[in-house]
């Protein structure tokens, strides 16, 4: 009977101060969601034909890499999670054309993949910075 009593209010501290002491920790597994959204997410990757004469380089002046989303309704530099790619987090570094008001594009390493993912409907997460 001690035992149990004592595991309940070992469990009881535990859930009262824990989350707080690892939020303060900055623990980048866990990081800080401050807004979530749904919207039509497509893919993109570094050919001339889905970009323009500057494949490689992103709005921001980055390089395309895995990581990369573009969006124009999300400041550059942005944080997202995006549901379905783990704990992955992405950047805004690019832009859509200006007819693009709230979608996202993720950049893909081949033509093959971004076609793959083809349009779908995703719930991101924007992440504190």
């Amino acid at each position: 009977m001690k035992i149990s009593r004592v595991l309940l209010i070992f469990a009881i501290i535990a859930l009262i101060f824990v989350p707080s002491s690892l939020s303060s920790l900055g623990n980048a597994k866990y990081p800080r969601i401050v807004a979530s959204d749904e919207v039509m997410a497509t893919a993109y990757n570094s050919l001339e034909a889905q970009t323009d004469s500057t494949p490689w380089i992103t709005a921001s002046g980055t390089r395309c890499r895995w990581g990369v989303v573009a969006a124009n309704h999300l400041p550059i530099g942005t944080k997202i999670k995006i549901e379905g790619f783990g704990d992955k987090i992405f950047i805004v570094e690019d832009r859509m054309n200006k007819r693009y008001h709230r979608k996202i594009d993720i950049w893909m390493p081949s033509y093959k993949q971004a076609m793959q993912f083809g349009s779908r409907k995703i719930k991101y997460y924007i992440i504190e910075s």
